[in-house]
């Protein structure tokens, strides 16, 4: 397993286009389906369900990103410091 982690980190940046590719094929396949009626707002617009996606994705990277430097940061110093609550 480490292997195949290592090896996909040392290949990371063709890692990237071949997601990007996929996105993109999925873009375009959705221009050949036939469409038949609509289930969401979001069925009739080409390319919807993929862009959704993506900027579902990227906004939840940021928003979670943000909500664990609120909650999870600490100060650089944070494991220097003495505190007189925990000193015996």
């Amino acid at each position: 397993m480490a292997k195949v982690l290592g090896y996909l980190q040392a290949h990371a940046n063709v890692l990237k286009w071949i997601f990007f590719a996929f996105l993109l094929g999925t873009l375009v396949f959705d221009f050949m389906i036939e469409r038949h009626h609509a289930h969401f707002w979001g069925d009739s617009i080409i390319g919807f369900w993929s862009l959704f996606t993506l900027f579902g994705c990227l906004g939840m990277i940021v928003f979670c990103k943000g909500l664990s430097h609120v909650w999870l940061a600490q100060p650089e110093d944070f494991y220097d410091r003495e505190d007189s609550d925990n000193v015996e």
